[in-house]
């Protein structure tokens, strides 16, 4: 597929159209205080897996609602002191994945913290463990749409507060230092880790690739691939309530939470992504208020992005911030 979205100098001013709710601070203040208001109670258990250079916890800690969530801390084995921590959120229909997975950053000399995401981890890669015991009205098959008929039931309300409970229970690890966290993801993961960078306001930095959940309203009407078409398949069987599915979703727009993040930010872009359009991707890196930001564009690429060299990518631009 070539090229659809605006052209890279017009992405380059690109602004949404999406408008913040006026209550969008004190929603996510009010849900991260009523999540606070239970005990953390993370556990760390190691996991035996016959790696020799890098040792593996199985994680449980209480996200949205007091609900235990999964995940996996990897640090090097010879490890005694604070290690930089680098907290990851996976892609859409992805899980925590197998113990031996995602050695890149343990590898590299850091604490490397991978969040399951609740009622995911079915549709490819090393599966998930997290359930979502939360109820949602009537949705399309998926995770897009479930609770859309008010912000309060939206599935990512949980999701993205499953994240910031993430890194409060990876940072409570002793050998993690706190003050040299990084949030990251691709895709859903990137959407994820923009939400957490605009809620937590001291991250050293955030490693947003080719990112979801950004700029709902030109999304779902510029492209016809899934996630984002969940959200056109419910709205065409559920006529005339564009209006509030919109106003639900502008409390997880990635764009909102970019306008308050507080922390060096690295994206990426791929020019022919059609899951996850460039002008969507831009709409969220024109908004991130931190001053220190770059994009990695890949001109012919698709949501695959970078890849591998964006994996080398964000390595090299890691070392000057964690």
């Amino acid at each position: 597929m070539a090229r659809f979205d605006l052209p890279l100098d017009e992405l380059r001013v690109y602004r949404s159209d999406s408008v913040e709710p006026d209550d969008f601070g004190a929603f996510w203040d009010k849900t991260l205080q009523e999540a606070r208001a239970y005990e953390l109670n993370a556990r760390f258990e190691p996991v035996e897996v016959g790696l020799s250079t890098i040792q593996v916890y199985h994680v449980t800690f209480a996200g949205f609602g007091g609900h235990p969530v999964k995940g996996w801390l990897r640090v090097p084995a010879d490890a005694t002191g604070e290690l930089p921590l680098v907290v990851e959120f996976v892609g859409y229909g992805n899980g925590r994945g197998l113990p031996h997975e995602h050695l890149l950053w343990a590898s590299s000399g850091r604490a490397h913290f991978v969040m399951d995401t609740r009622g995911q981890g079915s549709a490819w890669g090393g599966g998930g463990d997290t359930a979502d015991p939360v109820g949602a009205s009537p949705s399309y098959p998926g995770f897009a749409t479930r609770g859309l008929d008010a912000p309060e039931n939206y599935y990512y309300r949980r999701v993205f507060t499953d994240a910031v409970r993430a890194v409060e229970a990876a940072r409570s690890h002793p050998l993690t230092d706190a003050s040299r966290t990084t949030v990251l993801g691709l895709s859903q993961g990137g959407g994820v880790a923009l939400a957490v960078g605009g809620l937590l306001p001291d991250l050293a930095a955030v490693a947003p690739d080719v990112p979801f959940l950004c700029d709902f309203p030109r999304a779902v009407s510029l492209t016809d691939r899934h996630p984002y078409r969940e959200i056109g398949l419910y709205l065409k069987t559920h006529r005339g309530r564009s209006s509030d599915v919109l106003h639900t979703l502008s409390y997880f727009d990635g764009v909102h939470f970019a306008a308050r993040g507080r922390a060096p930010a690295l994206f990426s872009v791929g020019l022919e992504d059609q899951t996850c359009p460039p002008s969507t991707v831009y709409a969220a890196f024109n908004a991130w208020a931190h001053a220190e930001k770059s994009i990695e564009v890949y001109e012919f690429n698709d949501h695959e992005g970078g890849g591998p060299y964006q994996e080398a990518a964000r390595l090299r631009w890691l070392r000057t911030y964690a």
